[in-house]
């Protein structure tokens, strides 16, 4: 049996594509590997949302030739990169052999025979038309002993911002049809997930037949699902009924990820983001008014063209005023095709290291709230979900509480079990505790694992994923 190894950069869409690869190439008898020294078969799941992830993409691959050399393994690449580049990344690094798109994974096992068998190095990045995309679907025994999973409901994104490369890289949208998707998460309730996530480059523009709220309530339904959570959302799709959907229903987590971008009302115009920081408060007011502690993170971006002090002082006046769970902050780097690369002369680039500069000075800040909220838990009993040991202390174990705080704590609860758990310490990255109770016990239990062959796993158990 031949291995496999991939490493996965980006998004949770890009977790889920790589999940779909292992899925693949089972069918054409290869077994994944935790590490990619002994592997007949490397892929890197690529992200293109920043120039530092395709620096890391490029870096890897060097770290990666010496395989192929010695033992002749495949490489190959696909995601957002992929997309983006095509046939030209096969020029700019001559051992890579195949490179495609993410509405190409069903065709890896395909693309592996060919350029296996016939030697050919392939490029698939074509585009499926929307009324042809078939969404590629889970299959639950992979999952089966896993206690949360990503669930696709559509793809691509229709908005344009000036900065996101996202609709040349991904296309437009194209939803799921909701059946699909209930089915889906019906099947993973039946091998014993307890928690599914819904994912989508703007998932709350769902358009498969119903609402997206509606989608979110029939999810909390199904049998066996104990919490439901999606990402990433748009300001502007956030809806009234999204809203009253987090007020009656107490299994959609409370959670929102809403990416805000910027504090400044003339930089957001500019970022093609329909909406004024006012009015992005307002809907965070009636949000957390229908779910009070509901916890809230979000996407900046700091040195947009164009950007003056006046501007970075108000995303940092926002960010103390919301208070956010956390941040994913970044700089501004100009992606291939978007409004911003073209007009960055024109608006004005931001030196790099004025970017650095305001982005040490919002990171302080934000660690400083994270520190904060998370010292206010100490002395709570939260609700836990179980995921499985603790990757700081095998002796400990680890889950999420609704909020999706990270929690590690003192206790023997199995995977998949929902426990009370006493906070006694924390840091601004996780919570520390003991269990009190075991609320509810695992629906189906985990599979033995002496009964899987010595040194494999099922697919998708070794992912390699960096942000």
């Amino acid at each position: 049996m031949k291995r496999y190894f991939i490493h996965t950069f980006g998004c949770q869409m890009n977790v889920n594509d790589s999940l779909r690869m292992s899925e693949a190439l089972a069918q054409i008898a290869y077994a994944p590997t935790p590490t990619p020294d002994n592997a007949d078969l490397i892929i890197l799941n690529t992200c293109a949302i920043r120039e530092k992830a395709e620096d890391k993409m490029l870096s890897a691959l060097g770290r990666y030739r010496p395989v192929k050399v010695s033992r002749g393994a495949l490489i190959g690449v696909g995601g957002c990169v992929a997309q983006q580049e095509k046939d030209r990344l096969l020029k700019k690094v001559p051992y890579v052999d195949f490179v495609f798109g993410p509405d190409n994974i069903g065709k890896l096992p395909e693309i592996i025979t060919r350029v296996s068998q016939e030697r050919e190095r392939v490029v698939e990045t074509a585009f499926v038309d929307s009324e042809e995309y078939v969404f590629p679907r889970a299959d639950p025994e992979t999952s089966r002993g896993k206690v949360t999973e990503f669930v696709t409901v559509m793809k691509g994104c229709d908005n344009v911002c000036s900065f996101c490369v996202v609709p040349h890289t991904r296309g437009r949208e194209v939803s799921r049809a909701f059946p699909d998707v209930l089915t889906e998460v019906a099947d993973l309730a039946r091998v014993g997930l307890r928690e599914v996530t819904l994912i989508g480059q703007n998932v709350n523009s769902y358009r498969g037949g119903i609402s997206f709220a509606q989608l979110l309530l029939r999810t909390a339904e199904v049998p066996g699902i104990e919490r439901v959570r999606f990402t990433t959302s748009h300001p502007h799709d956030l809806s009234d009924e999204l809203i009253d959907a987090f007020r009656t229903q107490p299994k959609i987590a409370p959670h929102f990820h809403l990416p805000v971008q910027c504090g400044s009302d003339r930089i957001l115009k500019m970022m093609r983001r329909d909406y004024t920081v006012v009015q992005y408060l307002e809907r965070l007011e009636k949000l957390r008014a229908a779910r009070p502690g509901i916890a809230v993170t979000t996407d900046i971006i700091v040195g947009f063209p164009g950007e003056t002090e006046e501007d970075f002082e108000m995303t940092m006046q926002l960010t103390e005023q919301v208070r956010y769970e956390s941040q994913f902050s970044f700089i501004f780097s100009p992606r291939p095709k978007t409004g911003a690369a073209l007009r960055e002369k024109d608006w004005g680039s931001v030196p790099h290291e004025v970017k650095i500069a305001r982005l040490e000075r919002l990171q302080k800040v934000q660690r400083k709230i994270c520190g904060e909220i998370a010292v206010s838990q100490v002395g709570l009993e939260v609700e836990v979900l179980v995921e499985g040991h603790s990757k700081y202390d095998a002796g400990k174990r680890f889950g999420r509480s609704p909020e999706n705080r990270t929690v590690n704590f003192d206790g023997d609860a199995p995977a998949g079990a929902i426990v009370k758990v006493l906070v006694d310490r924390a840091t601004p990255n996780h919570l520390m505790g003991k269990q009190l109770a075991v609320v509810q016990a695992p629906t189906v239990a985990p599979p033995a694992s002496e009964a899987l062959p010595p040194g494999l796993v099922p697919p998708g158990r070794f992912p390699l994923v960096e942000a």
